[in-house]
């Protein structure tokens, strides 16, 4: 019988909002189209427009790239103006932190994460099932990619 995870009997957080997973590290912020439709509403902006001013593309290696949202200067989200600007409408990977399979890969790797974030280990109950649902949902989670159009800063 395989070893159920350490999370399976549920985990506590509550986002703190203190910005630590929004600001002053490099990171992507990988968009499906529903996030960029999310954000496209908030922002009030047309599609194409938004995609210009708040994305870049990612290389992947793999001859794709994915769309991600772009850092300020000092890795600040672009969205990050004394706390988000958009957190109702904030994409899916920013929605479902810390319940990343890489931050539930072992009882270690959530220790690590918990030592940078206030709300981990505190607030809200989540089940294993409702951690499963959203590893889940990322795992389903259609993201926008194309063919690497060799264009630098897109």
């Amino acid at each position: 019988m395989p070893k159920k995870p350490f999370y399976s009997e549920g985990l506590y957080f509550s986002c703190a909002r203190c910005s630590a997973c929004c600001r002053y590290e490099r990171g992507y912020v990988f968009l499906s189209k529903a996030d960029v439709q999310s954000l496209v509403q908030a922002c009030k902006m047309e599609y194409g427009h938004f995609v210009q001013v708040y994305c870049r593309w990612v290389p992947m290696g793999d001859g794709n790239e994915r769309l991600s949202l772009r850092e300020k200067a000092g890795f600040d989200c672009i969205f990050w103006s004394d706390g988000c600007t958009v957190y109702r409408n904030r994409p899916l990977q920013c929605r479902t932190f810390p319940f990343w399979a890489s931050v539930l890969s072992s009882q270690a790797a959530w220790k690590t994460a918990q030592s940078g974030c206030p709300g981990m280990g505190q607030g809200e109950f989540h089940s294993g099932e409702e951690i499963e649902a959203c590893l889940a949902e990322q795992q389903e989670e259609k993201l926008i990619s194309r063919k690497n159009s060799g264009v630098r800063g897109v």
